[in-house]
């Protein structure tokens, strides 16, 4: 029989309060450590929003070791990019660019 292995990767959470966002971090943190596996921190990123605007006062552990924001290092997760801009305006133009990128090397390869 063989063994299954499940993997994850480029995880989102989401919280509406800093205190729920610590607690959830324990219980994963929690849980990891059950089934023997850990965060890798250097690959983890946080962001606070508070009242609309970017928190910088406010930082995240995972297994005991601070995580970094997405204003000292930005970070990619489902397609989209999380920094320190809040606002998507450059999302279109950034969408028009890779799809032309994307459509030049198919264009190459055949």
């Amino acid at each position: 029989m063989s063994l299954l292995k499940a993997f994850m990767d480029d995880t989102t959470t989401l919280c509406s309060k800093e205190n729920e966002t610590r607690r959830m971090l324990v219980r994963l943190d929690t849980q990891m450590n059950w089934s023997r596996k850990s965060f890798k921190t250097k690959k983890s990123r946080s962001l606070s929003i508070r009242k609309g605007k970017l928190n910088k006062d406010v930082f995240f552990k995972v297994a005991s070791q601070d995580t970094p924001t997405t204003t000292q290092e930005p970070a990619k997760s489902l397609i989209r990019w999380y920094n320190s801009f809040l606002k998507d305006t450059k999302r279109g133009s950034e969408g028009l660019e890779q799809a032309s990128v994307g459509l030049h090397a198919i264009e190459k390869g055949g």
